[in-house]
C-alpha cells in the first residue's frame, strides 16, 4: 500500500494556501493514503507566538476544514488524515479525521494531550482509535501524545501495522529529538511510524521538517527540504488478535 507523508510548511492563518499546497503536493502522483501535519490547515502558532486556535474551532457538521479534506480525498482518490479544530459542547480539541475517497469520515481522534502551549484545548478522552484501511491496520498519536503512548496505547501498537503520528515538533536543542523515540516504539512493538511533520516557514522553529517513516527494524527515510512530499510502500504483517478496546473502520 503506497502512504504519502505531505509535509506542509508552517503558516498561521492561511487555510487556502494550505489547501493549495496540500493539492499541488497529491497532484504529483496517485498514493493510497496520504496523511498531513498536525494543525496544518489552520497553522500550529503565529509568528508572534500565538498559539490560540480556539478561533479556528467548528463544529463537525458545519466544519470547512473537514470539507477541504474531502475534497482532497476526492480529487486525489485516495484516504487523507488530516487536522481538524474542532468546536463540541463548550469544548475546543486538537484532532485529526481519516477521510476516505468518496469523502466519507472513516475515523475520529483527539489529541490526548495537548502541549503546553495549547491551553485552547481539551484531552481527548476516547482511546486511540484502531483503524482499517485496505490491507493495513492504523493507529493515531498526535504529537505530544507520544509520550504517553506506550502507556496508554500499548495493545493497539503491538496491533497494527502503522502508527500515524501528525505533529508540529519543536526541540528545545539542537539535534533530532524524536529520532529516539519514534524509533524506539517502531522496535518495541513491530510497527511502522509514519510522522508528517509540519515544514520550514512562518514562524520558524527548532525541530520543524524532517518528516519520516520509521520501520519496524529502526530504519528511518526522513524527507529533507520543504513543501515536499515522501512515498513509502508499507505491507502488513501477519495478524494477531486484536486489542481490547478499539474502534475500527474499514475502507
Amino acid at each position: 500500500m503506497k502512504v504519502s507523508i505531505l509535509e506542509l510548511g508552517a503558516r498561521f492563518g492561511a487555510p487556502h494556501a494550505a489547501l493549495e499546497e496540500a493539492r499541488t503536493l497529491l497532484s504529483a502522483g496517485p498514493c493510497d493514503l496520504a496523511l498531513l501535519p498536525e494543525c496544518s490547515l489552520t497553522g500550529y502558532v503565529s509568528e508572534r507566538g500565538d498559539f490560540d486556535l480556539g478561533r479556528f474551532a467548528e463544529a463537525e457538521a458545519a466544519s470547512t476544514q473537514i470539507e477541504a479534506l474531502r475534497e482532497l480525498a476526492r480529487g486525489a482518490g485516495c484516504v487523507v488524515a488530516g487536522p481538524f479544530v474542532e468546536a463540541d459542547g463548550g469544548r475546543r480539541y486538537n484532532g485529526l479525521v481519516v477521510v476516505g475517497p468518496e469523502g466519507e469520515i472513516l475515523a475520529r481522534y483527539r489529541k490526548r494531550h495537548p502541549w503546553y502551549p495549547e491551553t485552547w484545548a481539551s484531552p481527548g478522552l476516547q482511546a486511540h482509535p484502531t483503524i482499517v484501511v485496505g490491507e493495513l491496520t492504523l493507529t493515531v498519536a498526535i504529537c505530544f501524545d507520544i509520550h504517553f503512548v506506550e502507556n496508554e496505547a500499548a495493545d493497539q501498537l503491538r496491533f497494527a501495522d502503522v502508527l500515524l503520528f501528525p505533529s508540529a515538533w519543536v526541540d528545545d536543542e539542537p539535534g533530532d529529538g524524536r529520532a529516539p523515540i519514534l524509533e524506539r516504539i517502531a522496535r518495541g512493538y513491530d510497527i511502522t511510524v509514519v510522522n508528517a511533520n509540519w515544514g520550514p516557514g512562518r514562524p520558524s522553529v527548532r525541530g520543524q521538517g524532517r518528516s519520516r517513516v520509521v520501520r519496524p527494524s529502526g530504519q528511518s527515510t526522513i524527507l529533507e527540504g520543504s513543501g515536499a512530499r515522501l512515498d513509502v510502500e508499507i505491507s502488513a504483517a501477519p495478524s494477531s488478535p486484536g486489542p481490547a478496546t478499539s474502534t475500527t473502520r474499514r475502507a
